[in-house]
C-alpha cells in the first residue's frame, strides 16, 4: 500500500495581517518525517513508477512524498532536509511562472488575503458581481466547507466562490486589478518561485513533475485547454532539463478537477503517474494516474492526523 503526503508552503513563520498563507515549518516537517518513517518505508519516485502495480498492492507500507507549486521555499527550506533523511521527494511545477514570468492566480489570491480581510473581500466580490452569479446554494456552501476543511466557514465560502463560480477570465479580471495596487509581480516571480537550476538539479536526482501550466482546475476545461496545459508545461519542463517527466499533479486535486477526460488525456500526453487530492491509502485499486493523497495535516502531527489514522484502522 501506498501514502502519499503533499505540502506547499514551507517557512519559519506564517505571520501575515489576515491569516491567508498556511504551510508547515522545517521543523515540523523533518519532525513530520521522522513520525512517518515509523508507520512504513520511503519509496523514490523512479521506484513507484517503475513497479506502482506491485507497492500500491504490497501489504508493505510504503510512503511518498510530494510538493506543489514549485516554490522557492520548498527547495531552500525542505530540500535540505530530505536530502538528510536519504528521502527522495516529487516536486511539481507550474510552467507559467517561468514561460510568462507571472505570478499564478491562486498565489495572487493567498498574498492578497493576508493583506485584506475575508469579509472586505466579499465586499469587492459583491461590487464586481452586479448580476449575482457568485451567490451560493445550500449544496454549493456543504461543497465548500468540506473542501476548504481547514479553513472557517466565511474563508471556505470565499475560497469557493473564487476558484469555483468565477470564469477565469473573470477571476484574472478582478484579481489582478487588485494585486497591481497591493504588490509588484515581477518582484513576487523572484521571490516565490525556484529559479530554472532549480529546477534542472531537482530533474537530475528524478524529483520533478508537472503541475500544468497555469494551475486551474482542469475537470473544468474543455478537450484542448486540458491538453495545452498538460503539453505546454511538460514540453517546456523536458526541453528545459533535458530529462522525461513522467509524474503529473492536477491542481486543486479535487474530484470535479480530475473529472473525465482529465486521467485519459494526461496519459495521452506522456504521463505515467498522476496525484489527486482525494484523501486516502492507495491499495490496490487505484488508477496509475488517479493516486490518492493526503495533504500534510492529514498525518502524524497533523491537525487532522485521525484520518490517517481512520484510512489506516480500515485497511487492518
Amino acid at each position: 500500500m501506498l501514502t502519499v503526503s503533499n505540502y506547499h508552503y514551507v517557512r519559519n513563520n506564517f505571520v501575515t495581517p489576515y491569516p491567508s498563507i498556511f504551510g508547515v515549518t522545517p521543523t515540523f516537517l523533518k519532525n513530520q518525517l521522522v513520525a512517518l518513517k515509523n508507520t512504513g518505508t520511503f519509496i523514490t519516485p523512479q521506484e513507484l513508477l517503475e513497479n506502482h502495480e506491485e507497492v500500491i498492492q504490497s501489504s508493505k507500507h510504503y510512503i511518498l512524498i510530494t510538493f506543489d507549486d514549485g516554490l522557492k521555499e520548498q527547495y531552500v527550506n525542505a530540500k535540505p532536509i530530505l536530502d538528510a533523511l536519504g528521502i527522495k521527494a516529487l516536486f511539481f511545477v507550474n510552467s507559467l511562472n517561468f514561460i510568462e514570468k507571472e505570478v499564478t492566480l491562486v498565489h495572487k489570491i493567498h498574498l492578497l488575503r493576508s493583506q485584506i480581510s475575508t469579509t472586505a473581500f466579499f465586499g469587492i466580490l459583491k461590487t464586481f458581481d452586479t448580476e449575482g452569479k457568485t451567490q451560493l446554494s445550500n449544496k454549493e456552501k456543504q461543497q465548500a466547507v468540506e473542501h476548504y476543511n481547514y479553513d472557517d466557514e466565511e474563508t471556505a465560502l470565499l475560497k469557493f466562490t473564487l476558484n469555483f463560480k468565477l470564469s477565469l477570465q473573470e477571476q484574472h479580471s478582478l484579481i489582478q486589478a487588485i494585486f497591481d495596487t497591493h504588490f509588484d509581480s515581477h518582484q513576487v516571480v523572484n521571490d516565490l518561485y525556484m529559479t530554472e537550476e532549480h529546477l534542472i538539479q531537482l530533474a537530475k536526482e528524478g524529483m520533478l513533475g508537472n503541475h500544468t501550466h497555469s494551475h486551474v482546475p482542469l475537470g473544468y476545461l474543455d478537450r484542448h485547454e486540458i491538453m495545452k496545459e498538460f503539453v505546454t508545461s511538460k514540453n517546456y519542463l523536458e526541453e528545459l532539463t533535458h530529462k522525461e517527466i513522467p509524474y503529473v499533479s492536477y491542481p486543486y486535486g479535487s474530484q470535479e478537477a480530475c473529472a473525465s477526460p482529465v486521467e485519459e488525456i494526461a496519459k495521452s500526453t506522456g504521463h505515467q503517474l498522476g496525484f489527486t487530492m482525494e484523501r486516502s491509502i492507495n491499495t490496490g485499486n487505484e488508477h496509475p494516474l488517479l493516486l490518492k493523497r493526503f495533504d500534510c495535516n492529514d498525518l502524524p502531527l497533523g491537525k487532522n492526523q485521525k484520518a490517517f489514522e481512520h484510512a489506516h484502522r480500515l485497511i487492518y
